[in-house]
């Protein structure tokens, strides 16, 4: 199979009609007449990442490595750098940003945690009924606000989070936004949602939203969308099998004490 086969099916996955103005998914490092027997996911396309994705044909990422024009490629430039050894290695480069979000992530996010998603957050025009970014829907079963943060990190293996809002607020209805929600916030709040599932959420942000009426659980821009990785090894377990799949290990890019 060639990378431009590759690419046709994901195309289908995540069409590239669905991503924003400002994204640039797709490919961005390599030759698509490339034969590809292997593939690394990961997350985001980092030295690290690429170091090791050499052994493979492909690397695909949710997060782009390149969104502005370059100029140029050198090897003092990290990004440079980072082009230059995927074209070392003969490596094809793919991204799937959000494209991947409308079409996917916000199912997949909601469907983890027992949210119904009865709504999007940000609807794409030419797009399906309930395609677009972030969603907001019924939670299975109602819960407090600290118990369904503490259901978040559970269900995603995270990192203490962090919640703004009345611990003991009772949760019927959840908006979220894999990654970093903040440009749908108004969505978020005429969703009917009593919280707000996000990441990349800072002080003022919190406690501005809380004082608008919605509380919120910070789980990181990692912690929600590291979800790519395991499901994208899936689907290539059940359309293409005889491709060798290598996974980031996928661990959160911070610690904490």
């Amino acid at each position: 199979m060639t990378a431009e086969e590759l690419i046709n099916a994901l195309n289908i996955l995540a069409p590239p009609s669905y991503a924003m103005e400002w994204d640039n998914p797709g490919l961005l490092v390599g030759d698509k007449t490339h034969k590809v027997d292997s593939v690394y996911l990961a997350l985001d396309a980092s030295g690290p990442v690429i170091e090791k994705a050499g052994a493979c044909d492909m690397l695909i990422t949710h997060h782009p490595m390149i969104f502005s024009a370059i100029k140029s490629v050198q090897a003092d430039d990290f990004i440079g750098k980072r082009i230059i050894r995927l074209i070392k290695t003969d490596t094809v480069y793919f991204a799937m940003h959000t494209n991947f979000d409308c079409a996917v992530m916000g199912r997949i996010v909601s469907e983890k945690l027992g949210i119904s998603s009865d709504q999007v957050l940000e609807e794409i025009e030419g797009a399906p009924p309930l395609t677009g970014i972030g969603c907001a829907g019924n939670l299975k079963e109602k819960m407090t606000l600290r118990d369904l943060a503490a259901f978040v990190r559970k269900s995603f293996c995270l990192p203490p989070v962090r919640y703004y809002g009345d611990p003991d607020l009772v949760i019927s209805r959840a908006a979220l936004c894999p990654g970093s929600g903040k440009s749908e916030t108004g969505s978020a709040l005429r969703s009917g949602a009593q919280v707000y599932i996000t990441g990349d959420v800072d002080h003022h942000f919190g406690i501005d939203c809380v004082e608008k009426g919605i509380a919120v659980i910070d789980a990181g821009h990692h912690g929600l969308e590291h979800i790519f990785v395991d499901f994208m090894a899936r689907w290539f377990e059940e359309n293409y099998p005889d491709v060798r799949v290598v996974r980031d290990n996928n661990s959160s890019p911070f610690q904490t004490i």
